[in-house]
C-alpha cells in the first residue's frame, strides 16, 4: 500500500473511531442494515463519464440520491441533478428526508408564499444556516414542489418505520396523473436498492412498473479501492454490480470532517474555536510528522493555534514573538486577507477557516519547523527568500495532499487563463508563473531573471503558486512511488542553505 494511501486510511479510521465514540444507541437492526449498505458499495464494474450520469438521470421516474447530512457539497449535488432533471420538461418533485411529513402543511405555505422562511426553519427544527434553507429555497425559486418524507420513530424498528413511511410519500407523489420525476434525497444507507427502493415497489405495486435509479455519493467502500487502484482524482462516477452509480466528490475523510465540524459546532461543551481547530491541527501534525519522521510530542504541548473565530488572534500571536511594528501590520494585514499562515517565531499557526487543507498545509509547516529550527525563518537574500518560500510552500502543499488527496492545484492551464481574464496585481502573478515554467528546465538561469524580488503582493502571489505546483507533483510523485519515503523526510529536514538549487534540483527530478 502507497505510504500516502496508507496516511489517509489512517486518518480515516481515526476519524471513524472518533465518530463511534460520540454516536450511541446502535441497535442490531442498524447494524444488519450498515452492513447491507456496505455489500452493495464495496466494489464498482466501470467508470461512468458525466454525461451517461445525466442520461441515466432523465431515463427514469424516481431517483434515489445519497445525503452525507453535514457535507453542503452533498446536497449541492443533489440540486444539481435536480437542475438537470428539469431541463428535460418533465415535472420534478423533491422528497427529502430533511423535511418530516407532519410538516407538509408549513412547507406548502413557504412554497405559496404564505409563510417566512424563518418562521418554517423554526417549525421544523432547523437553524437558517442549515441545509434545507437551500433546498426549500431553489424550490421555491423554481416552484417546485417538495414533499417531506421522514417521520420520528425509536426502537428496533425504526429504520423499517421510517423506510414504509416514506415510502408511502413517495409512491403518492408518483401517481399523480402527470407522471413526474421524483428525485429522492436521503441518508446513504437508505438508498441502497433492498431498502427504501424496495419499499416504494412495494407501494408501489398494482401501479405500472417504474424506472428508478439510485446514486451513492462517496460510498466509503467504492473511494478506498478507487484510491488503492489510483484512480480517485480521474474518477468521477461509477457503476455498481446492480446498476446504481456512485458519484466521487469529496474524500471519505472530508465526510467526517464535516460531521465532527457539525458535533463541535452544536455541542456547547466543545465550542470549535476552543478545541476543534487545535485537535484537528495536532492530529494532522502527528500524521505527517510520522511520516517525514519527524517526532511532534513535544512541539504540540508547545505550538499555538489561532483561528478566525478568536477576536484576540493578532494579539496572541504577538505576545508569542517579538515583532517589529511593520511586521505586525503585514500580520493584520494577512488574518485581513483571510489566509492560514504558520508562524515560526511564535510557533503558532493561524487557521483562517475550518478547512481541512488549512489545517493540513499549516500542520506541515509546523512539522517542518521541528526539523529545521529557525533555518525555517532565517534571513536571506532576495533570491534566495524567494526559491525558500516555494520550497516551504511545496511542502505546505504535500502534506495537505496527503490529507486530502483530492486537493486541487492550480496549474499551468489556468494560470493561462486568468492571466487571459484578471487584472492588476492577480495578472502580474499569472504572467510571472507561466514565464518561469516555461523557463525552469529550458534555461533556469533566464528562470532566476524573471523574479519579483521586493517582498510584496506578487512575491508572495508568484512564490505561493510555483510552490504548490512543486508540491502537487512532490505528491504525484510520491503517491506513485517514483519519490520514496527517505526522500521526503530529507527534504522536510533540508535546511535550505542553497533553496535555489534545491527547488530546481526538485523541478528537473519531478519534471
Amino acid at each position: 500500500m502507497r505510504a500516502s494511501l496508507a496516511l489517509h486510511l489512517a486518518l480515516f479510521r481515526r476519524q471513524k473511531a472518533q465518530i463511534a465514540r460520540v454516536v450511541e444507541g446502535q441497535t442490531a437492526a442498524f447494524r444488519a442494515y450498515e452492513a447491507r449498505y456496505r455489500r452493495r458499495t464495496s466494489e464498482y464494474t466501470c467508470l461512468v463519464p458525466a454525461q451517461a450520469v445525466s442520461q441515466r438521470l432523465r431515463a427514469s421516474d424516481v431517483v434515489y440520491v445519497g445525503d452525507y447530512h453535514t457535507l453542503p457539497l452533498a446536497q449541492e449535488t443533489y440540486l444539481e441533478l435536480v437542475e438537470d432533471a428539469r431541463t428535460s420538461g418533465r415535472r420534478v418533485v423533491l422528497a427529502l428526508e430533511c423535511v418530516e411529513g407532519r410538516h407538509q402543511a408549513a412547507v406548502d405555505a413557504y412554497l405559496a408564499g404564505r409563510l417566512a422562511e424563518r418562521a418554517l426553519l423554526s417549525r421544523l427544527g432547523h437553524p437558517l444556516e442549515s441545509s434545507p434553507r437551500a433546498l426549500l429555497a431553489y424550490a421555491k425559486r423554481h416552484r417546485l414542489q417538495v414533499v417531506g418524507i421522514d417521520r420520528r420513530a425509536q426502537g428496533e424498528r425504526s429504520l423499517a418505520l421510517r423506510d414504509a413511511y416514506a415510502a408511502e410519500r413517495i409512491a403518492r407523489a408518483l401517481r399523480a396523473e402527470d407522471k413526474p420525476r421524483v428525485l429522492v434525497l436521503v441518508g446513504q444507507y437508505h438508498v441502497a436498492p433492498c431498502h427504501l427502493p424496495a419499499q416504494v415497489e412495494h407501494a408501489l405495486a398494482s401501479a405500472s412498473p417504474t424506472r428508478s435509479l439510485v446514486v451513492y455519493q462517496n460510498a466509503e467502500g467504492v473511494y478506498w479501492r478507487l484510491a488503492r487502484e489510483g484512480k480517485v482524482g480521474t474518477a468521477q462516477a461509477v457503476e455498481l454490480p446492480d446498476g446504481a452509480l456512485c458519484l466521487l466528490n469529496a474524500s471519505p475523510v472530508v465526510c467526517q470532517q464535516s460531521f465532527l465540524d457539525y458535533l463541535e459546532a452544536e455541542s456547547g461543551e466543545a465550542p470549535f474555536k476552543e478545541r476543534g481547530a487545535p485537535e484537528r491541527f495536532r492530529d494532522m501534525a502527528s500524521l505527517i510528522g510520522r511520516l517525514a519522521g519527524v517526532p511532534v510530542g513535544r512541539g504540540l504541548d508547545d505550538v499555538e493555534v489561532v483561528t478566525a473565530a478568536d477576536e484576540d488572534a493578532l494579539e496572541r500571536i504577538q505576545r508569542r514573538g517579538r515583532f517589529t511594528q511593520g511586521e505586525l501590520t503585514q500580520l493584520r494585514r494577512h488574518i485581513l486577507s483571510r489566509e492560514s499562515c504558520y508562524i515560526p517565531r511564535a510557533r503558532t499557526a493561524y487557521l483562517a477557516s475550518r478547512s481541512l487543507n488549512h489545517a493540513a498545509e499549516e500542520a506541515a509547516h509546523f512539522v517542518r519547523h521541528l526539523a529545521v529550527g529557525d533555518a525555517m525563518d532565517a534571513p536571506r537574500r532576495a533570491s534566495d527568500a524567494f526559491y525558500a518560500r516555494c520550497v516551504e510552500e511545496a511542502l505546505g502543499f504535500f502534506g495537505s495532499k496527503l490529507v486530502n488527496p483530492r486537493r486541487h492545484c492550480v496549474g499551468t492551464g489556468e494560470w493561462a487563463l486568468r492571466f487571459g481574464q484578471a487584472r492588476g496585481v492577480e495578472r502580474q502573478i499569472a504572467a510571472f508563473v507561466l514565464a518561469h515554467k516555461a523557463a525552469e528546465l529550458e534555461v533556469p538561469e533566464e528562470a532566476v531573471k524573471l523574479l519579483p524580488l521586493r517582498k510584496d503582493r506578487l512575491f508572495h502571489g508568484v512564490s505561493h503558486a510555483l510552490g504548490y505546483l512543486l508540491g502537487d507533483a512532490l505528491y504525484q510523485g510520491f503517491d506513485q512511488g517514483q519519490v520514496d519515503r527517505a526522500e521526503v523526510r530529507a527534504l522536510f529536514r533540508d535546511p535550505l542553505e542553497e533553496p535555489r538549487q534545491a527547488y530546481f534540483d526538485w523541478v528537473r527530478r519531478l519534471s
